[in-house]
């Protein structure tokens, strides 16, 4: 709207789309203001357009909501090992192949969960550390299922809290809280959230880390809040003297 005044008058009766990109949840108050506002601002046969990973955000609409899936299996495998293999044939590498299927699998078609494997495994490639990799993801994921009947992606894109294990350490774990956008101007953690899941960095507390980086405009970065925890151990049973 602050852009309005610069404006020619001959696109002023041009309709305008209107995207809005909610973090949060949207009320009804904050939603009736954007709404007025709009109404009053903007030509009547302008769009608006609601994103958000909510889906309260229906009520709000005047059409149908549109619900945008993950990737297709054959999406996803295309652009996991894209970036795992990069110039390299992966027939090539029959054994590699077979596991980062498996791990993409695994990832259930998340864009970031594949960039962030897919990369990880790019830059450590070792079929011994991809097993690991692989063992890894099946057991968290087989164990969060079994505890909350979804699949742990589908939770954190909905900004839930998510126990997740660590690799290198198996005495920690991070509690997983949300994920955020910053724009490309923004500060960001030197901390990546790969380095604590799958790397010894050593982390304790509640902190931010570097998720990821989009290399498409408008090159959003991806930031989670975490918490580091250390598991308790049970104490050993003491021996009864006779």
């Amino acid at each position: 709207m602050k852009h309005q005044k610069h404006i020619s008058n001959s696109n002023k009766e041009k309709g305008w789309l209107v995207i809005v990109d909610l973090v949060g949840d949207l009320n009804e108050d904050a939603w009736n203001m954007l709404y007025c506002s709009c109404k009053q601002l903007i030509p009547s046969t302008s769009k608006i357009i609601i994103a958000n990973r909510s889906a309260k955000i229906i009520e709000f609409g005047t059409t149908q909501a549109l619900n945008m899936k993950c990737l297709s299996l054959e999406a996803s495998w295309y652009f996991f090992k894209t970036i795992a293999f990069g110039s390299t044939d992966p027939k090539m590498h029959p054994r590699f192949a077979h596991v980062a299927m498996e791990i993409a699998k695994l990832l259930d078609g998340g864009l970031i969960g594949l960039n962030t494997v897919a990369c990880l495994l790019r830059d450590n490639f070792d079929i011994c550390f991809w097993c690991k990799v692989l063992d890894f993801l099946t057991k968290l994921v087989q164990n969060l299922v079994s505890k909350f009947g979804v699949h742990p992606f589908d939770l954190m894109n909905q900004n839930k809290p998510v126990h997740l294990s660590r690799m290198a350490n198996p005495f920690e774990y991070l509690v997983f809280y949300c994920e955020y956008q910053r724009y490309s101007h923004e500060e960001v953690p030197k901390i990546r959230l790969d380095d604590v899941v799958y790397g010894s960095f050593k982390a304790r507390g509640k902190s931010e880390f570097l998720a990821w980086i989009s290399p498409i405009p408008p090159y959003y970065s991806y930031v989670v809040t975490c918490e580091v925890r250390e598991l308790k151990r049970r104490a050993a049973k003491r021996k009864r003297s006779t």
